[in-house]
């Protein structure tokens, strides 16, 4: 109780030095509370959807695989052929007559479609949430209703949901065009049907059910599925048992062509998907809130040495009077706790009000999110406490130890005087230096052999390793790189503010474990930063490389969105002026069989024989040409050399939905590159042959080449002919190399970002230092003063410590940074990254940066000191 009551005390006595420390705890327990708030608002929202979306039973085409593929292969079909798979019509009255069934209803939906306004303007989201087009059904009344207008009675009738319509403007009457495979068709907006439920942002559009099947299947006749209502006292288990039996299914999930799913079946396959990007986004948050939480535990080490040591004195009567050491270190410790407490409650609060934060921001870009579905599991608020906590006493658990230690007569000392020149502290040093040295040169070995494997895999394993233990031997021999580092940083920038620089320089010199610790909280971030900012650069680089080897088109066609190029668009691109050529370019599953015996699933990349002129492949043997004759293809050399396949061997090439062929290898192509690597050819006339006209894939992309000398003239032709198809962008390869540029761009602005929140905990330790070092050396201020010294050189002296210290950091963690970039660089070469690009205008910037924000993190710092009194000062025990 003693130890408890002193422990209060002291925490009360002294909040305001370890105010920063709690702010960063604060900040840090925030972005993991934030984020695990955010991301369980999402799960709830979409389970809401799903759940209440569900039918009690969905009747569905299976997997063409085959059973336990389940949505994969219906997914595939409609990126595929650009129009999901269908059952008879014939089946609905079936499912309506099995036992249970209070009623059945055919189903039919389509993401594969672009709806666009009478200025051709797509209606579709912008966050990356899909466009549904779908027949409006009985069902559909779970989660909607009608709020305005009518429902779809007609092929000119579309009813859209509310939040499209309110986005886009659109009103009872106004025109839209929809966009699928099987052609355009306009209709007017006849209703607007509000959702009962949070939308996270899918537009959605409903039409009758005879205007759908026509317009989205291609044919009246078809449903994608089937929804089944049970009757009053009937489970969903036994509605699905009753359904298959009807259908004369043996089993209920892909068997005889049909997959049945209850509503809480369905509702998780739903969910599976969305949880799986959910989870990604999730981890990668809380990877760096982990790295924020590293950076603080630097922070709260040097609160509390600073602390124990201004308290030397305090401690040494303690012990007089009778106090152990286990009693000292034991009411550090609960200091530390406190801190944590009051840290982790207010982050935790803070992540609540984080997470509304993102929700806002979110539904600003298109996603939405209702503060309604907020989601605050008991695991969140006990994890940021844990969190908080347990780094807490982490950090606080040496200078606790070093408390203990204190004997009653090293405490009649003057307060804050070290024993770094003690035979202990040199011993330490020593050991420090031994530590540091190894784990750095353990850390350079394993970055060397990541640089220099094989196998990408492997040399990830090593990059990992190496990463970790040059950033550990980094932290741990930091102290003893203070001297040399600050010095030549004195040498540069501080000489040449006289006197004032030379104590600046010596104050930071004067306790290298302090500033070594301080530096360090800010090398990590600015690693991270450098290490992201050269792999980021050099990824830009490669693949600009690649474009100019490899890409001989002059054009590429493609939607953002993964959508199949529609036949309306292929046939307003080959009339576009100025083309020489169009390449078609899809996927065609198959199972290839080599002379080997060996069976292997792949997808054939089958073009028009202008595809040779468009990407420029080296071949190893035969002639690539060939490979779009007639009953030919090509192989990569890595699957030739592993089967033993050589040019003029035939391969069993069994089509998805076809039929079988024996294909001849015409040529063999080099995986040395980063474009079609591994890439098996073939000719879309083949595929044409042996798959039926209704089941050729559409295709993904295409490219075209102008005729000389008209490539400005064609570039504008083609983006004309293809303005009534906004899902298209139209790029050359400038605008190709552009787009890459951004979208690493955009990458990395997101990560920077993210470790925003490290290099602030960062600064804050800065501040923490500089504000504790003042109240440590009030006397040495006061005596300065007193001989002559003015507030504003003082001032001088204190931002010009603060910024050599940043600066050193920011030295060694760009180093490390750079080092870590160029390994990985290396490693990556494996994968296509072969250019190796230091970006030195950014690394420059942040250089300079880092002095700037060591010079506002010793303002608040530096004005405290300018305004002591002498006297006072002086008098300070």
């Amino acid at each position: 109780m003693t130890v408890l009551k002193t422990s209060f005390r002291n925490f009360l006595a002294h909040k305001g030095r370890m105010a920063l420390s709690a702010v960063a705890v604060l900040l840090s327990v925030a972005f993991v509370s934030g984020t695990l708030v955010f991301t369980d608002t999402m799960n709830t929202t979409f389970d809401k959807l799903f759940a209440a979306s569900a039918p009690d039973l969905t009747v569905s085409p299976a997997s063409a695989e085959g059973e336990g593929e389940g949505d994969a292969g219906n997914d595939d079909e409609i990126s595929a052929t650009g129009r999901p798979e269908a059952l008879p019509a014939s089946l609905v009255p079936k499912v309506a007559a099995a036992d249970g069934v209070a009623s059945a209803e055919g189903l039919v939906t389509s993401m594969a479609v672009t709806v666009v306004d009478a200025d051709d303007k797509n209606l579709g989201p912008t966050s990356g949430a899909p466009t549904i087009a779908s027949n409006w059904t009985s069902n559909d009344l779970r989660s909607m209703e009608v709020s305005s207008g009518h429902a779809p009675r007609g092929p000119t009738d579309v009813m859209v949901d509310a939040g499209t319509a309110e986005k886009h403007g659109l009103k009872l009457g106004d025109e839209v065009r929809t966009i699928s495979v099987t052609g355009d068709f306009t209709a007017q907006v006849s209703g607007i049907a509000s959702f009962t439920i949070t939308n996270p942002g899918a537009a959605v559009f409903f039409y009758d059910t005879a205007t759908a099947q026509r317009e989205l299947l291609g044919a009246e006749g078809r449903f994608t599925g089937i929804s089944a209502t049970a009757e009053p006292g009937v489970s969903h288990e036994q509605l699905k048992k009753n359904v298959a039996e009807a259908l004369g299914v043996p089993g209920s999930a892909g068997a005889g062509g049909y997959r049945l799913q209850t509503q809480a079946e369905a509702a998780d396959s739903m969910s599976e998907d969305v949880s799986g990007f959910l989870d990604v986004m999730k981890y990668a948050m809380l990877g760096f809130a982990g790295i924020a939480l590293l950076v603080g535990v630097f922070l709260i080490v040097n609160t509390f040495s600073m602390l124990v040591a201004q308290r030397t004195r305090e401690i040494g009567l303690m012990r007089a009077v009778g106090a152990s050491r286990t009693q000292v270190n034991r009411s550090v410790l609960v200091e530390a706790v406190l801190l944590g407490v009051v840290g982790s409650v207010t982050g935790v609060a803070a992540g609540v009000g984080l997470a509304v934060g993102l929700m806002e921001l979110m539904s600003s870009m298109g996603m939405e999110l209702s503060t309604q579905d907020l989601t605050v599991k008991w695991t969140t608020p006990a994890v940021g406490l844990f969190l908080g906590i347990a780094v807490t006493l982490f950090a606080a658990y040496v200078p606790a130890r070093r408390a203990g230690k204190v004997s009653p007569m090293a405490a009649l000392r003057d307060a804050g005087t070290g024993s770094a020149d003690s035979v202990d502290g040199r011993r330490a040093g020593r050991v420090r230096a031994a530590v540091g040295l190894a784990l750095t040169v353990a850390g350079a070995a394993a970055l060397w052999t990541a640089a220099r494997a094989d196998q990408a895999a492997e040399g990830s394993l090593y990059l990992a390793a190496g990463v970790v233990l040059t950033l550990v031997g980094f932290v741990v021999v930091g102290p003893l790189l203070v001297g040399g580092v600050v010095r030549v940083l004195g040498a540069v920038v501080l000489r040449v503010f006289g006197p004032v620089g030379r104590m600046a320089e010596r104050n930071a010199l004067r306790n290298p474990r302090r500033t070594g610790a301080t530096g360090a909280a800010l090398m990590i971030g600015l690693a991270l930063v450098a290490g992201m900012s050269v792999v980021g650069s050099s990824m830009v680089a490669s693949a600009t490389d690649e474009l100019d080897r490899s890409v001989g088109a002059d054009f590429i066609v493609r939607s953002a969105g993964g959508q199949p190029v529609v036949p309306q668009a292929r046939a307003a691109m080959e009339k576009s002026p100025g083309l020489a050529h169009v390449t078609a370019l899809t996927l065609a599953d198959a199972t290839v069989t080599a002379p080997d015996g060996t069976r292997e699933k792949t997808r054939l990349q089958a073009a028009d024989p202008t595809y040779v002129q468009d990407i420029r492949r080296e071949t190893v043997a035969g002639d690539l040409h060939a490979a779009y004759g007639t009953n030919a293809m090509s192989v990569g050399d890595a699957y030739a050399a592993k089967h033993g396949v050589k040019v003029g061997d035939t391969l069993t090439v069994a089509f998805r939905h076809g039929r079988t062929a024996q294909l001849k290898v015409a040529a063999i192509t080099s995986d040395d590159s980063s474009v079609d690597k591994g890439a098996k050819y073939t000719a879309l006339a083949t595929v044409e042959q042996y798959v039926p006209a209704d089941r050729v894939p559409a295709p993904l992309l295409l490219l075209a080449q102008a005729r000389d000398g008209e490539e400005a003239a064609a570039y504008a032709a083609l983006k004309d002919a293809l303005g009534k198809y906004p899902q298209y962008s139209v790029r050359d390869q400038t605008d190709y190399k552009e787009e890459l540029q951004s979208q690493v761009g955009q990458l990395l602005n997101i990560v920077y970002g993210l470790l925003a929140l490290a290099i602030i905990v960062a600064v804050l330790g800065v501040v923490n230092t500089l504000a504790l070092s003042v109240v440590e050396r009030t006397r040495e201020i006061g005596l300065l003063r007193a001989v002559g010294l003015s507030r504003r050189q003082l001032r001088r002296m204190i931002r010009l410590e603060s910024v050599v210290i940043a600066l050193f950091g920011a030295l060694l963690g760009l180093a490390l940074g750079l080092v870590w970039g160029t390994a990985a660089q290396k490693l990556l070469v494996l994968e296509g990254l072969t250019v190796l690009d230091v970006p030195w205008p950014t690394i420059l910037t942040v250089f300079a940066g880092s002095a700037l924000v060591g010079l506002l993190a010793a303002l608040v710092p530096a004005f405290r000191a300018g305004r002591m009194n002498v006297l006072n000062a002086i008098a300070t025990e």
